[in-house]
């Protein structure tokens, strides 16, 4: 038996040859740098700061000074107050404190009233149109008009609806359903303000409920209704045992999200008052914060009541999502 030796020129010294690594690149070849997300993000990141973020610490900052109308065009003059904005605003002893408690109760039931009620509109819309029927992409598309329609142009129809002498409103009332003697009631002035702002409000808002809601439907399999109804369920315990558990993770969402908006709603009392003309009864919050900024030119006080709204909601917030995610745990 023969073994053939190979000559030294083709002998490969392999005590110099590197291993390939776990990684399958070879030794020695630095880790290409995946640059392309951070620079797609980047964009987002710095609206994120110039949009939000900066102007939230400048509000925090103007509330530590007091930046008044005599300081307007040099904020570095103006003097350090420390929490003298806050101690001012939650002093419900004085007049800007019982200002800002009655505007936030008011922005309470407001906000009760709105989320609930658009709520409400909002399932019974989407269950009525969850099976199909003819007609029901026409219902559908009606429905969302509201929220489709652009915000200023709707609330300023409204507005002119509710005048007292020409609108439709007092007209409906008044000449065509005789339920007031004479000429109909005052609407965007007094307590019925508040009926006004509510009832423009859950007009803008249930068709966002509608839309969400009827999207969540659409997961629920029509064979769990199909047997409900085989062991005898009516309708209201079909939606109450199967339609409300099956939409729950929606309903933490959409209960979350317009509660944020309802109470921070601006553009509805601004645009159906004016600028300078909010009636006692419908003195939103956020509305409030306004006129304590640039109508009696105190951006310190303003900016403390913003504060203290961000940090409202905040605590509201996290209060919510641990009571909803504790329960979605022992379920």
């Amino acid at each position: 038996m023969s073994t053939s030796v190979l000559p030294d020129s083709e002998r490969i010294d392999l005590t110099h040859t590197k291993a390939p690594t776990m990684s399958g690149r070879p030794p020695g070849r630095k880790r290409k740098t995946h640059w392309l997300p951070y620079a797609l993000v980047a964009p987002a990141i710095l609206f994120e700061l110039l949009i939000h973020i900066v102007p939230m610490l400048t509000g925090i900052w103007i509330s530590f000074i007091q930046l008044t109308k005599y300081f307007i065009a040099n904020w570095g003059a103006a003097p350090f107050a420390g929490l003298r904005n806050y101690s001012v605003v939650i002093d419900f002893d004085q007049a800007i404190g019982k200002g800002v408690l009655n505007s936030f109760l008011i922005t309470c039931g407001f906000t009760v009233l709105v989320v609930g009620l658009s709520w409400t509109f909002g399932m019974a819309a989407a269950v009525a149109l969850q099976k199909p029927f003819k007609g029901r992409g026409l219902f559908r598309t009606l429905f969302l008009v509201p929220y489709a329609l652009p915000m200023y142009a709707g609330i300023i129809t409204w507005k002119f609806m509710f005048q007292r002498d020409s609108g439709a409103i007092n007209h409906i009332l008044v000449d065509q359903l005789h339920l007031f003697n004479g000429t109909g009631p005052f609407w965007l002035i007094g307590s019925n303000a508040f009926v006004s702002v509510v009832v423009v409000a859950i007009w803008k808002t249930w068709p966002f409920a509608f839309l969400m809601l009827m999207a969540g439907l659409q997961s629920v399999p029509n064979d769990v209704y199909e047997a409900a109804s085989v062991d005898g369920a009516k309708p209201f315990r079909q939606w109450r045992s199967i339609t409300l558990p099956m939409v729950r993770p929606v309903n933490v969402t959409l209960v979350l999200v317009m509660f944020l908006w309802t109470f921070n709603d601006f553009n509805t009392p601004f645009v159906l008052f004016g600028s300078t003309a909010q009636p006692p009864a419908a003195d939103l919050l956020s509305f409030h914060i306004y006129n304590a900024s640039f109508i009696t030119w105190n951006f310190g006080s303003g900016a403390a009541m913003s504060v203290l709204l961000l940090i409202f909601l905040l605590i509201v917030t996290g209060i919510y999502l641990a009571v909803t995610n504790r329960r979605s745990v022992r379920a």
